[in-house]
């Protein structure tokens, strides 16, 4: 899993584009084929290439190719590493007397 700053950005990345939101949305519902996705978005099948390629690069969402097409779904495994991640980057650090400036 991710472990520099950059590999984390990222996983967020993924999250921070509408078309992203939109596909992701459609996945919550099962596997869905990319002829589904095509149909089910306002993307070309470049574009589609594009937010998927992205999603399934940190994780979030697993491909599987059946003849021409490739059949999309989330991934159990990178959904609790984003959330682990986020709860990990948000959670408060106890004050400690070094980090204090008075």
């Amino acid at each position: 899993m991710p472990t520099s700053y950059e590999e984390k950005a990222r996983v967020f990345k993924a999250f921070c584009d509408p078309n992203r939101l939109r596909i992701l949305e459609l996945l919550r519902g099962g596997e869905k084929c990319a002829c589904v996705l095509l149909e089910q978005s306002d993307l070309g099948q470049s574009g589609l290439s594009y937010h998927m390629k992205i999603l399934t690069e940190t994780g979030i969402v697993i491909g599987r190719p059946e003849g021409k097409w490739t059949h999309y779904s989330i991934s159990e495994e990178g959904r609790a590493y984003a959330i682990a991640l986020l709860k990990e980057l948000t959670r408060p650090v106890e004050a400690r007397e070094e980090n204090s400036c008075c």
